[in-house]
């Protein structure tokens, strides 16, 4: 990634004030790009912007019921860009949500907690962290 290129956030929450808080700390950074969405289906509509992270609710339903729920948003993506990590956070703090969420290739799962907004923010820069070594990692195996 460029240092003059903004990376590109997607965040995805069907609670109006915390998708708010989410992107009030997120846009603190100038790097950053932030793009909400309060469904899942709005976040699918613009996938082909690829972003470069997305921060996905686990309960994306709890408003309305006929949309489409996390772990359903979640496998979407990573059937159409792999690539993309994707960050989820939920109050649920069940081993087997985060599990489940694992097992679908989820990048981190971050429970909404009064340390969320920080773990999350470190998950990020993690993400970041590890898109550039399989940048540079691809640079070096096409030059062998």
């Amino acid at each position: 990634m460029s240092t003059n290129k903004k990376i590109s956030i997607f965040l995805v929450d069907d609670d109006a004030l915390y998708l708010k808080l989410l992107e009030k700390d997120l846009s603190e950074k100038p790097d950053y790009l932030i793009s909400t969405f309060a469904t899942g289906e709005r976040c699918l509509e613009s996938l082909s912007e690829k972003p470069d992270i997305i921060v996905l609710d686990y309960f994306l339903n709890g408003i309305e019921k006929d949309v489409l729920n996390g772990l359903e948003t979640l496998s979407m993506i990573k059937s159409e860009y792999p690539g993309i990590p994707v960050i989820m956070l939920s109050s649920q703090d069940k081993i087997e949500v985060a599990v489940n969420c694992m097992k679908l290739q989820a990048f981190e799962y971050i429970v909404k907690s009064e340390t969320a907004l920080a773990r999350l923010n470190n998950a990020i820069l993690t993400a970041l962290h590890y898109k550039k070594m399989e940048k540079t990692l691809s640079w070096y195996m096409e030059k062998l």
